[in-house]
């Protein structure tokens, strides 16, 4: 029956453009509740906002990324467990990005307008570790996620104080990066060489510095 078909690789890359569109321009529908819906929608003043509403376009950016990141893993991925392992962090990383657009429309603002850029760019970037093999694969998931809590830590703690929603948010995304890390490494990551941490932490630092504003 076709329901139980192997997918052939032109059925991967038709579902891959697929996600790009839904990722992009589309309306991506969390599995989760969002964590923020019970918090008290506190008002803020104008410049704290216009700063939440810049670090949760960050996010969503992020979150574009990592979606981006996991399929071009994913479409070369040489296990079937890898790569459904990748698939399913992909899942979680939707919820996220359905929740950080419900809380970019609460704080009357808007995702990045390089989305379609920064989708590009990360599956590329994908692609090229999946090429590496499965090991060097899963690196890149644990370096990945390791630069996300960072951030994520960063942005806890410069969010205004009133802001729950979004640290309600926040908190769930970091607790899911730790997860995906965890298990990459238990499913055999690779250490990365240097310079690639620093160079994956420079092109980070430049989206944060372009998606606050733009």
């Amino acid at each position: 029956m076709t329901a139980n078909r192997t997918l052939t690789p032109l059925d991967r890359w038709l579902s891959d453009i697929q996600n790009a569109l839904d990722t992009v321009f589309g309306a991506p529908h969390a599995e989760r509740p969002n964590p923020g819906a019970d918090a008290p929608d506190v008002v803020l003043d104008d410049a704290e906002r216009r700063h939440a509403a810049g670090l949760m376009r960050i996010n969503h950016v992020g979150e574009v990324c990592a979606q981006a990141l996991y399929v071009g893993q994913a479409a070369v991925a040489r296990d079937e467990q890898t790569r459904a392992h990748l698939m399913a962090a992909a899942q979680e990383e939707t919820d996220h990005l359905a929740w950080c657009a419900q809380r970019l429309a609460e704080l009357d603002s808007r995702p990045s307008l390089l989305n379609p850029l920064w989708y590009a760019g990360s599956y590329a970037i994908g692609l090229a570790a999946g090429l590496r093999g499965d090991g060097w694969n899963l690196g890149f998931v644990v370096e990945t996620e390791r630069q996300v809590e960072a951030h994520l830590d960063e942005h806890l703690q410069t969010l205004p104080p009133a802001d729950m929603r979004s640290r309600a948010i926040l908190g769930v995304m970091k607790a899911d990066e730790a997860r995906h890390a965890e298990h990459a490494r238990a499913r055999g990551a690779r250490r990365l060489p240097p310079p690639v941490p620093t160079v994956m932490a420079l092109a980070s630092k430049l989206m944060k510095t372009v998606a606050y504003r733009v």
